[in-house]
């Protein structure tokens, strides 16, 4: 039977610009300004400020952009800089089916390794589809999620970034074959980055295995070998994380339609099971003009692990915005306070507000056994908020403002990408990112396109 790897390459190799439909062209577009506007948004953290100190400490070749920076480096340490800046505010994308992943992690091993080798805009709409394609059926794969076991989906980017890479650096198929073998050898993540009290880890761990993704596919451009079973083969990855895998699900159909449109583009910069239920406390806030003084308790009922990940004892002190954007405690109690759910409720100041902290201790979020059947087809919570005066309002959603079914539009997703650039890139700037995504297919060099997120105010 021909490998997993080999499928993979034989797919990615062979497709085309020519090959994806108008409606995965379209997708890609939307998450590729999505993202772009989450990367000049996270342009503004100290994690990207940090990582930008080590790079002109390292040095190197200053021959890519560093997004929402007046900095070039080389392809490594950009890949890995603007894969942070992406995933910093916890607002980018995501797919969750057996496990969590967030696919526009990948987007800088297709536009910054792009920009390097020059590369046209078709190539990059190609590579964006074929993330997607892979990092989502990667999320469907394992039964249970390999987050129910303890690892991170980082664990799964190492699988894909090294084809992103590879396409836009025109590998073949035995180069993309080693490729994948390199990268998917060595980058398993604990899922410690997640739990507890967090640290900057948990947005930098996905974006290093992008930036290893990088190094894989350079390294088998130059003949370095890797191992063709990683998957399937003698303690490869079936054999040695999780319980059960259907490998089909890998390779099944590749070609056949596109993934890229069943992704959520998210509404709130937190953790992704929190995005339903802040939906209805908003809805039942705005509905009845609720202020917090009038708030006795707010029950959510919610599934076992979105319990788990976000309203377990660490999550009630809230002692970084990693942590606030992963407590669903602190997450109700900032919308119902502010009436919304932006990065600026994230801000160091909202973090010591004390409105908001009063609030948090009067979250809890509630087992209902009744959810997890539902779940990942949907991500359903009702959300139950008892008055002093002894009236409790309730509202249930399936799923959030984002989902496929309730997506944002592109004058939405716009509107979230001027909040995001502003004070980083310039309004003109702004205009003419827009008119290059629109018509991306007809861009010769991807550089042209990068060189416009470079900061400008």
């Amino acid at each position: 039977m021909m490998s997993i790897a080999r499928q993979w390459a034989d797919y990615a190799v062979r497709l085309r610009y020519e090959d994806l439909s108008a409606e995965a062209v379209y997708a890609a577009k939307l998450f590729l300004l999505d993202s772009l506007g989450c990367a000049l948004g996270g342009a503004k953290t100290e994690d990207f400020r940090l990582l930008c100190e080590v790079a002109m400490e390292l040095g190197g070749r200053p021959e890519c952009t560093v997004i929402g920076a007046d900095l070039r480096a080389d392809c490594r340490q950009a890949t890995l800089i603007n894969a942070v800046a992406i995933r910093a505010l916890d607002y980018n994308d995501v797919y969750w089916r057996q496990d969590p992943s967030h696919p526009s992690d990948l987007l800088p091993a297709a536009f910054t390794v792009g920009e390097r080798e020059k590369r046209s805009g078709k190539d990059l709409l190609t590579a964006i589809v074929i993330a997607y394609e892979l990092e989502m059926r990667m999320c469907e794969a394992a039964r249970p999620g390999i987050r129910e076991l303890g690892w991170h989906h980082a664990t799964l980017t190492q699988f894909v970034a090294p084809v992103v890479a590879g396409k836009m650096l025109g590998l073949d198929r035995e180069q993309m074959i080693n490729a994948i073998g390199i990268g998917g050898a060595h980058n398993a993540t604990l899922g410690a980055v997640t739990a507890g009290s967090l640290t900057m880890m948990k947005n930098t761990v996905d974006p290093m295995a992008v930036e290893s993704g990088v190094m894989a596919a350079l390294m088998a451009r130059r003949g370095y070998r890797g191992p063709e079973t990683i998957f399937e083969g003698r303690e490869g990855l079936f054999s040695s994380l999780g319980e059960e895998w259907d490998g089909e699900r890998l390779v099944a159909g590749l070609g056949d339609g596109f993934k890229i449109a069943q992704c959520s583009i998210k509404l709130y910069p937190s953790e992704a099971l929190t995005h339903t239920p802040i939906s209805a406390t908003l809805d039942l806030v705005r509905e009845h003009d609720l202020s917090p003084e009038q708030i006795e308790r707010i029950e959510v009922h919610t599934l076992r692990r979105a319990a788990e990940i976000l309203a377990d004892p660490a999550k009630y002190e809230i002692d970084s915005r990693e942590t606030a954007d992963h407590s669903l405690p602190y997450c109700i109690a900032a919308a119902v306070v502010e009436r919304e759910l932006t990065p600026r409720q994230f801000a160091p100041d909202k973090l010591r507000d004390l409105r908001i902290l009063e609030l948090v201790s009067k979250v809890v979020a509630v087992l209902e056994p009744s959810f997890e059947a539902r779940f990942p087809e949907e991500q359903p919570s009702r959300v139950r908020i008892i008055l002093r005066d002894g009236r409790a309002l309730e509202r249930e959603r399936r799923f959030p403002k984002g989902d496929p079914r309730d997506p944002l539009r592109r004058d939405e997703i716009q509107k979230k990408f001027e909040q995001l650039a502003e004070g980083v890139i310039s309004a003109d700037a702004q205009r003419a990112l827009f008119d290059a995504i629109d018509s991306l297919e007809t861009l010769e060099d991807v550089g042209a396109l990068m060189r416009l997120l470079a900061r400008s105010t």
